[in-house]
């Protein structure tokens, strides 16, 4: 079984690296990892179409020796990839582990996400693995209790032919917490965040204005049920998704309003 490999924090972040050296643990699993070659947190689905992408391999640096990245996004890795890059087919892609959470509405902005989701388009089943909170604590029992995920899903996909597969896309969530300390998986819905904290401003040395963005409101749908409720309570949370945005519920509504203004 192989497993392709990315991230959005770069491929010298301590998320990849140590998902890395465990999914490789796992028997009968080959791990390749293409990755961004800088941090592109909060670049979701971009491509990049106006300037040119060069791949390299890691080879100064003994944590991520063989690692191939590419100065563009995690999609962007992903794309190249799937699209002439590798001469075989993953059976999965893996994303992460993410340094923070993609929850609710941050799922849509996410590069860890989005690096899964262009293997999903792809037609290959793909998991976004997340730690909840920054800074790496307990990263190697998060990477621990990703593998042994991993494994479960690999010898589920095993028992079907590839060509009959049905490519499936999962986010998961985990608390920064001991190995132990875990709980069960719990399976969630995305749940929602309040508007962002307000813009930042400052004045440049030039005394032009700079703007930052706001970190993340806080939540605002966090009920029972939802990925926020599910890891705040000790449980890794797995929400699965899929890419049709379409408000099917609103639909005879709108062929109602468009009948109406032809």
């Amino acid at each position: 079984m192989k497993i392709l490999l990315c991230n959005d924090d770069g491929y010298q972040a301590d998320g990849i690296v140590s998902l890395y050296l465990t999914l490789r643990k796992i028997e009968g699993v080959e791990v390749e990892v293409i990755a961004p070659e800088q941090n592109n947190s909060a670049k979701s689905n971009a491509l990049t179409l106006n300037a040119p992408l060069y791949l390299h391999q890691s080879q100064s640096d003994s944590r991520t020796k063989g690692f191939r990245y590419i100065n563009g996004t995690p999609a962007d890795c992903m794309h190249i990839a799937l699209t002439g890059l590798l001469d075989y087919k993953p059976d999965l892609v893996v994303s992460g582990i993410n340094n923070g959470a993609n929850m609710g509405d941050d799922t849509l902005y996410s590069g860890t996400v989005g690096a899964a989701m262009e293997g999903y388009l792809f037609g290959v089943s793909a998991i976004a693995f997340s730690q909840t909170q920054k800074g790496w604590l307990h990263l190697d029992d998060a990477s621990t209790y990703a593998a042994n995920f991993v494994a479960k899903m690999l010898a589920i996909l095993a028992q079907t032919p590839k060509e009959n597969r049905t490519p499936w896309l999962l986010n998961v969530n985990m608390p920064n917490l001991p190995f132990a300390q875990m709980k069960e998986l719990k399976v969630t819905r995305l749940g929602r965040r309040h508007a962002a904290e307000p813009v930042i401003q400052q004045q440049s040395p030039r005394g032009e204005t700079m703007y930052w963005i706001g970190g993340a409101g806080p939540a605002k749908d966090d009920a029972d049920g939802t990925d926020f409720h599910a890891t705040r309570g000790g449980f890794v949370s797995v929400t699965p998704l899929h890419i049709d945005l379409t408000d099917a519920d609103r639909l005879p509504f709108w062929n109602q309003i468009i009948a109406a203004a032809v």
